[in-house]
């Protein structure tokens, strides 16, 4: 990838939460256990929940850019845990984690100036990395957002957040 190659470098920023996003790491850091299955009023899911459905979301996404043999999944059972679901700090961790390697391997995909950006991928309904990529870029922007201000109405953030 060269330095001159502007899409890709605004995919890239996407999926890193720069420029007028807040990156998911910076969001989910220093994140309190006692918050991690709370509900915030009027909030029918937690911390946890929110977190999942990002992972869920972004690993489905990028199967559907990777895998041939993708089958599509059910809206929203296959996307979101069950509302009764609850996670200890090592499920927590590992739901972090794997949206960490995910978007690592998108980042990998939309950084490669071998892969085609914009052609169809074969086996998809004629959509494009880069569709594919924005759209998972901005589904997490808009949850990132959402989880930030989940933090601040819980409370959770640390007394030196700013």
């Amino acid at each position: 990838m060269t330095d001159t190659d502007e899409p890709r470098q605004q995919l890239l920023a996407l999926l890193d939460g720069r420029g007028a996003h807040m990156p998911f790491e910076a969001a989910v850091a220093d994140f309190p256990d006692a918050a991690i299955n709370a509900h915030a009023p009027k909030v029918s899911y937690t911390p946890w929940h929110l977190v999942e459905h990002l992972r869920l979301t972004q690993a489905d996404m990028l199967e559907y850019v990777t895998n041939p043999d993708y089958r599509h999944k059910r809206w929203p059972e296959d996307f979101w845990p069950d509302a009764k679901a609850r996670a200890s700090r090592a499920e927590w961790d590992a739901s972090v984690h794997a949206i960490g390697e995910d978007t690592a391997a998108l980042r990998a995909l939309a950084a490669d100036p071998e892969r085609d950006l914009y052609n169809p991928i074969p086996w998809t309904d004629g959509h494009s990395l880069f569709r594919c990529v924005r759209i998972i870029g901005d589904h997490n922007a808009y949850h990132v957002g959402e989880f930030a201000i989940l933090r601040q109405v819980m409370g959770s953030w640390p007394p030196d957040h700013r």
